[in-house]
């Protein structure tokens, strides 16, 4: 019913220090793949038709060029996965105006390192959370996460509304690559992905009419297709994760994408002509381009989506709440404006959350 939807108090972003331009990366991957590929100046043009001018890494662009042990990259990834999302949530609590006593829960994704105990549970101490305030750490959901732990978060938040609730994404994408993986798979990964951190505030109705309030969080449809698991994921090896790509996610979304948004349209009682905003995760730009056509946009529609990964690559699950973030900064929202957040993911599997400014 309406009035009863939480909605996002504040989000807010961080990024590690080394920034790294794509050119270098190029470089890189022709000094690596040569060995393997007599071709490799053939291929080395994904790095140009990704639109990708820079990324962010928590190590130096040298570390890439050692062999590192799987211990030592998880070390990396807890000690740089806590410091980012610390700032990530302390400059969301800020905007939202929650002190950190006042957070009933808080969701945490993530798929690109391991720790037990969680990365939430020491973020919980750092921010000073009480020792009473829920946890709910997910792994494994991949670039879909940023759509699908936001949708866990508003359902819970929709539950109990009394206390608002953090969302946390946090990826080092940098920390998975494997000097050894001269496949193509590992080629495009090192040509796309990179770090970030993202934070979420979110509130129930109570608190958006004290007139700190963002968007209105309607409801989310989540599938995943049979006999898809091969399109991505990890492998583990000795080394760590090493990614595995297979089919074109591409075609994927042209052939499943438009029935599964109107599948999901209808579950939140709405019709495509509601929707105006497209916060679309960008998986690479000819995934965009798919995304584009099954939206009936203009090619470049998806601008923030573009912009985006221009300058900060795929940040798997963080990535999408860049694009919101820069969305609800834009001043290109009118109260009442439907959107449509959505992500792809590991499964193979969608992602819609619906709201309404």
């Amino acid at each position: 019913m309406k009035g009863d939807n939480p909605r996002v108090l504040s989000i807010a972003t961080s990024v590690p220090r080394h920034r790294i331009p794509q050119e270098t990366a190029k470089d890189f991957a022709r000094a690596m793949f040569s060995e393997v590929y007599r071709d490799v100046e053939r291929l080395l043009p994904v790095f140009d038709n990704v639109d990708i001018e820079a990324r962010n890494f928590c190590v130096p662009p040298e570390w890439f060029y050692e062999d590192h042990t799987f211990p030592e990259k998880n070390r990396l990834y807890v000690e740089n996965a806590l410091d980012l999302s610390e700032k990530a949530s302390r400059r969301a609590l800020d905007r939202a105006g929650v002190e950190p006593g006042e957070v009933g829960a808080i969701f945490f994704v993530s798929t690109t390192g391991l720790s037990t105990p969680s990365i939430d549970s020491q973020l919980l101490q750092r921010l000073g959370f009480s020792e009473n305030t829920r946890r709910v750490p997910v792994w494994g959901l991949g670039c879909a996460a940023g759509a699908s732990g936001l949708a866990m978060a508003a359902d819970h938040a929709r539950l109990y509304p009394e206390k608002p609730v953090l969302f946390v994404a946090v990826e080092l994408c940098g920390l998975t690559f494997q000097k050894g993986d001269r496949s193509k798979a590992g080629l495009i990964s090192t040509a796309l992905f990179a770090d970030g951190a993202a934070a979420v505030v979110l509130g129930g109705p109570d608190r958006a009419q004290e007139g700190v309030a963002g968007p209105e969080l309607l409801g989310s449809y989540s599938t995943t297709w049979p006999g898809t698991e091969d399109i991505m994921g990890w492998e583990i090896v000795e080394s760590g994760f090493k990614v595995q790509l297979s089919r074109s996610i591409p075609d994927l979304v042209r052939k499943r994408v438009p029935e599964n948004l109107k599948m999901a349209l209808g579950s939140a009682g709405l019709a495509f002509g509601d929707l105006k905003h497209f916060v679309t995760h960008p998986g690479g730009a000819k995934v965009l381009d798919a995304f584009e056509e099954v939206f009936d946009l203009e090619p470049g529609g998806l601008a923030l989506s573009r912009e985006v990964l221009r300058y900060q690559g795929n940040m798997s699950s963080v990535t999408v709440l860049f694009i919101l973030e820069r969305l609800l900064e834009s001043g290109e929202t009118s109260p009442g404006d439907h959107g449509v957040l959505s992500a792809l993911g590991p499964g193979f599997s969608a992602e819609h959350v619906f709201f309404r400014c």
